[in-house]
């Protein structure tokens, strides 16, 4: 434990926020940032919902994640942004290093003699590669099923049953989806293997995970998923040596839950352009927005 009582991390890594969505869990995602002191974060991808922009919804909670990370930077703390297809606008920014923050499409971290690939993932999924639209499409049933998830959910804690996923439940159940993770992870860890990596750190598929893949001439690569904050609330932790998965639900760390009415009220009260997002975020990066073209 630091000083002020925060649990010390030396490497955090989260991916699949979705900032900008309705399924976004930002209260919760800020709760577990201000409750650790890191060395270094990994943004992996899909911290801001650049896709869903066109709804027009960036609540304050949204806003206060991003400023809050601003903090850590004038703090000390590593920053890497490694952009993901959410947020691919960003890529253009590849390159971009402003004191401890740097945005990447991949980055390469030695973690104690260990080498690790750490980059989104979705160069690894089909869709993305020649049905962007469908992607896309799919993005938005994706969010309207989480939409229609936080009014059951709600409607749960009511009845005191808790929460339920229909979204992890639907693609738990489906072989299809199944054997798309599977070969997802699989193609990410001989790819890795092949180029003398000890670990594989990706995003993209919401599926937090860590385990150990092996091909058949016997060579072995440690495959994590940091999984996402939308249904699981996870994140990748590097310290003493040893990665572990922090679980959000499995701890003590808790957000007062909102009633459906201020939810409603905080999604009329700010309505944002695109426009205004976009800038008030990058410069909340010191990121000048004049080459961004919507």
């Amino acid at each position: 434990m630091t000083d002020n009582g925060k649990r010390f991390v030396d490497t955090v890594i989260i991916s699949d926020v979705h900032l900008g969505t309705y399924g976004s869990k930002a209260d919760e995602l800020l709760n577990y940032l201000q409750s650790i002191k890191m060395k270094t974060l990994i943004l992996n991808g899909d911290i801001i919902d650049i896709w869903q922009f066109s709804k027009h919804y960036f609540p304050k909670s949204h806003m206060r994640v991003v400023k809050y990370i601003t903090t850590l930077l004038s703090e000390g703390t590593q920053v890497y942004y490694v952009t993901g297809n959410h947020d691919e606008m960003l890529r253009k920014f590849k390159g971009f290093q402003l004191g401890t923050f740097e945005i990447v499409n991949k980055v390469i971290l030695d973690f104690d003699g260990h080498k690790a690939w750490i980059f989104h993932g979705d160069v690894f999924d089909i869709t993305m590669k020649h049905s962007k639209w469908l992607a896309k499409l799919g993005g938005k049933g994706y969010d309207l099923l989480i939409l229609l998830n936080t009014f059951v959910n709600w409607c749960s804690n009511r009845l005191g049953y808790g929460r339920i996923s229909l979204s992890k439940k639907i693609k738990n159940s489906v072989k299809g989806v199944i054997k798309y993770v599977n070969n997802f992870e699989e193609t990410a860890a001989e790819i890795a293997i092949d180029h003398g990596y000890d670990y594989v750190i990706c995003g993209h598929i919401h599926q937090p995970q860590m385990r150990t893949i092996q091909n058949k001439e016997g060579e072995k690569v440690m495959y994590l998923n940091s999984g996402d904050w939308v249904e699981n609330m996870t994140a990748l932790e590097y310290n003493h040596g040893k990665w572990s998965l922090y679980e959000h639900t499995k701890h003590s760390i808790t957000t007062t839950p909102k009633s459906i009415i201020e939810e409603q009220e905080e999604l009329i009260a700010l309505e944002f352009n695109y426009n205004h997002i976009l800038t008030e975020m990058l410069s909340e990066l010191k990121i000048k927005p004049s080459s961004v073209k919507i």
